[in-house]
């Protein structure tokens, strides 16, 4: 059914991150999928956020969180699926949807946080991803 299969994952929350890459894995597994762990790290675009790191910044970050998610899948227990992981620099909703263009995915599986007021109102970035992607999305809840 599904060749190609993105998660995305926010390393800041590590158990839910597990509970979204398991979810995912299954899904691949069941599939004969390959399957994309991704995980979007911010940007510093506007000039007066920028000033106040030091140069070269955005660079050690992106190399950092590289090497979190290598440790992080490292961890992980081989299911028999092709994890590769892939880290992505700028807005969160548009960058999974990029990548899932991107890698040919067929299905986006994603956390959401239980909705608050604002939320409704503003959308969080899975209720944009859901709303936007041209693939199937699997909402995780937590």
């Amino acid at each position: 059914m599904y060749q190609n299969i993105l998660a995305a994952v926010d390393l800041s929350d590590p158990e839910f991150a597990s509970k979204v890459i398991d979810r995912a894995e299954k899904m691949a597994l069941d599939s004969g999928a390959d399957l994309h762990v991704v995980t979007v790290a911010p940007t510093f675009n506007m000039s007066i956020v920028g000033s106040f790191f030091p140069e070269n910044f955005e660079e050690a970050a992106l190399d950092a969180v590289q090497k979190h998610l290598k440790a992080f899948l490292d961890k992980r227990d081989d299911q028999g699926v092709a994890i590769h992981g892939h880290v992505l620099h700028g807005t969160i909703y548009d960058e999974i949807m990029k990548a899932a263009n991107k890698l040919d995915c067929q299905l986006i599986v994603m956390a959401a946080h239980r909705p608050e007021l604002k939320d409704y109102l503003l959308g969080p970035n899975a209720a944009r991803v859901v709303r936007h992607a041209k693939q199937s999305v699997f909402v995780v809840r937590s």
